[in-house]
């Protein structure tokens, strides 16, 4: 557990791929209501970071995603979940988990 997003760091995002998550989903407090001032700010351009990453190492940068809810929005964070865990299904699993298997593509 994270005190504040602005916390996580580039090389805790990469190992919940290494680890074998098919997507990684990071939500903050809103933007400029950050109890930590800009934690929030921080942990987006960390987020954008390893999108270029996964982007440059062919996993996928649609694999990550960042929001920004405040703690009252539960409609919302259902929304924003069910929608990444669609489109993190429609992706299939990692390269990261079918390399494992032994496989080269998603079913």
């Amino acid at each position: 557990m994270l005190p504040c997003t602005g916390r996580i760091d580039e090389a805790l995002l990469l190992k919940a791929f290494e680890k074998g998550a098919d997507g990684v989903m990071v939500i903050g407090c809103l933007e400029g209501d950050c109890h930590y001032v800009n934690g929030n700010i921080r942990a987006r351009a960390r987020v954008e970071r390893v999108y270029r990453i996964l982007e440059q190492i062919a996993i996928g940068p649609e694999r990550i995603r960042m929001y920004n809810l405040s703690a009252g929005e539960g409609a919302k964070f259902a929304a924003f979940t069910n929608e990444f865990v669609d489109q993190v299904e429609k992706l299939g699993p990692s390269p990261i988990n079918l390399a494992r298997k032994g496989k080269t593509e998603a079913p």
